[in-house]
């Protein structure tokens, strides 16, 4: 019996020591472990086991930063800015109470070095004089014939065209709000081509790198008749269209006419029949 109570006394007595010895020893570093105000340094701590939430770096009895809690593990951070020089004490501890420190050495700033530019040198001015150059034309008698009164001038003249630029319309003959483009060739190559009519602009394009052009012909207000299209694009191309009304709509109209003539006599006879009816 009694050495029975002696094992079961010698038992309890480890299993009283075990957690003791067992226990890990908590760390926390710092690296570097020296280093200006606002320079980088990596907390690194060991030994924070069987907890949860969060491990928190204090600095000087304030949090720094935290991290998700991990036995052992590492997070970066900046020393406070404005912090003097020194040795400070820095801090790692969880939810469970595991608490680990160690001393982090806070050292001057480094040097700020300045370029000293030299002087520019400045160099006077120089003044060159050169003789005035006379020029002396020979006199010009020109004798100016009478011109001719028999022909008018004419409103739609063109200047002329240099180069062998063409300007193609897709149509002759159109009527108003029917589309119509433009083709042209001889522009000078990316030249901006805008095309007018009656004093308007009826449409842009740019010339490609051959010198040539499309671009859709817009006519705000057109009557009928012929009409020119110019493109302008540092030379001149002229084209013509003419505008004609169709037939069509004077056909239209009468129909509609003798359609609201129909209707109102049978609204009329429709009224009297109802009329009628009532009596």
């Amino acid at each position: 019996m009694r050495p029975l109570l002696l094992a079961l006394t010698a038992g309890v007595a480890l299993l009283t020591a075990t957690p003791a010895t067992a226990q890990q020893q908590v760390t926390v570093t710092a690296t570097p472990n020296s280093g200006p105000a606002g320079s980088s340094t990596t907390f690194t701590w060991t030994g924070f086991i069987r907890c949860k939430g969060t491990v928190r770096i204090n600095w000087a009895g304030t949090v720094l930063t935290t991290a998700p809690y991990v036995a052992n593990g590492s997070v970066t951070a900046n020393i406070p800015a404005g912090t003097k020089e020194g040795t400070y004490v820095f801090t790692a501890n969880d939810e469970c109470n595991h608490l680990a420190r160690n001393t982090f050495q806070v050292t001057p700033p480094p040097p700020v070095t300045t370029t000293t530019q030299p002087p520019a040198t400045t160099k006077p001015p120089v003044t060159t004089t050169r003789p005035p150059i006379t020029t002396t034309l020979p006199t010009t008698t020109t004798t100016d014939s009478p011109s001719s009164s028999s022909e008018p001038p004419s409103s739609s003249a063109e200047p002329s065209t240099p180069g062998d630029g063409v300007l193609v319309l897709d149509k002759d003959n159109i009527q108003p709000g029917e589309d119509l483009t433009a083709t042209g060739t001889g522009c000078p190559k990316g030249a901006q081509v805008t095309l007018k009519s009656l004093g308007q602009d009826v449409g842009k394009a740019t010339a490609d790198n051959d010198g040539k052009f499309t671009s859709p012909v817009k006519f705000t207000n057109i009557e009928p008749g012929r009409h020119k299209v110019r493109a302008e694009c540092g030379i001149v191309l002229v084209g013509n269209v003419d505008v004609t009304l169709s037939s069509s709509s004077g056909g239209t109209t009468s129909t509609l006419v003798v359609l609201l003539f129909f209707l109102l006599i049978g609204a009329a006879m429709l009224r009297r029949q109802f009329t009628t009816l009532r009596r």
